[in-house]
């Protein structure tokens, strides 16, 4: 498993299955997955956009949709189901569904911090245990879950949000530990201020005053989110396990 054939794609007759995959980062990951050779199985919370995504994908030779609530681990388990059915395997596990409610401390209500832990962090917990499971039967896997820079510096409005992400960074790296003599692998990403819907939805002096933090000058595309992504779930990271990386430009280094 140490080095890798540049002759052919970096995951050729591999699965992958990606949460929150419908759109933004998690869509841009699955394409980039498809690109070198990897089949996918798509999990979001809108069944719709869901199916949608997969046919965009090249449809159920390369791409299946289904409607997952990450929170509900019988949902994760028929998501990783569908992988196996369709494609044979769960070689990687993209944990990336997630949501926001911003507010400072004093106006969040308990339901908004109760949500966003759910999603993120219970979603993730649900998504690395269950991928685990399959991949320790098959000695070989790759986790690549998403955190965030929020989760390391902490900003102001999200101490939901900052406290989930911080979570998946320590569940990342306690589960790593569990698993690598299985040969599973769990590393997390922390990504900056990237160009998504959901972040272009800021009022522009949130946008102005985030991008004056940034050395590299601008927002970040989920095109390099899903490089990275692509790095660690290939043999290209092969002797990575435990680690974070940081995508942000130069934020808060």
């Amino acid at each position: 498993m140490n080095g890798t054939d540049v002759s052919q794609p970096l995951l050729e007759n591999r699965t992958a299955v990606v949460t929150g995959g419908a759109q933004g980062i998690g869509y841009a990951i699955a394409e980039r997955f498809v690109a070198e050779g990897a089949r996918v199985v798509l999990g979001d919370l809108d069944g719709d956009a869901v199916e949608i995504a997969a046919k965009r994908l090249g449809g159920p030779d390369t791409a299946v949709g289904v409607r997952c609530n990450v929170t509900s681990s019988a949902d994760v388990d028929a998501l990783l189901a569908a992988a196996v059915s369709s494609f044979g395997s769960v070689d990687i596990m993209v944990n990336n569904a997630g949501i926001t409610r911003d507010a400072t401390m004093r106006t969040m209500t308990e339901e908004q911090f109760d949500q966003v832990i759910d999603v993120h962090l219970k979603g993730t917990w649900n998504g690395t245990r269950k991928a685990a499971a399959i991949m320790r039967e098959q000695k070989r896997g790759a986790i690549v879950n998403l955190s965030s820079i929020s989760g390391k510096v902490g900003l102001a409005g999200q101490t939901n949000y900052s406290a989930a992400k911080a979570g998946i960074v320590g569940l990342s790296k306690a589960a790593a530990k569990e698993l690598a003599h299985q040969g599973v692998r769990v590393n997390a990403i922390q990504p900056g201020l990237i160009r998504t819907a959901m972040t272009e939805a800021m009022p522009q002096k949130i946008w102005d005053r985030k991008m004056s933090e940034i050395p590299m000058g601008r927002a970040g595309e989920v095109t390099e989110i899903a490089g990275v992504a692509l790095f660690l779930a290939s043999d290209l990271s092969s002797y990575m396990t435990g680690s974070v990386l940081e995508v942000t430009g130069g934020r808060f280094m």
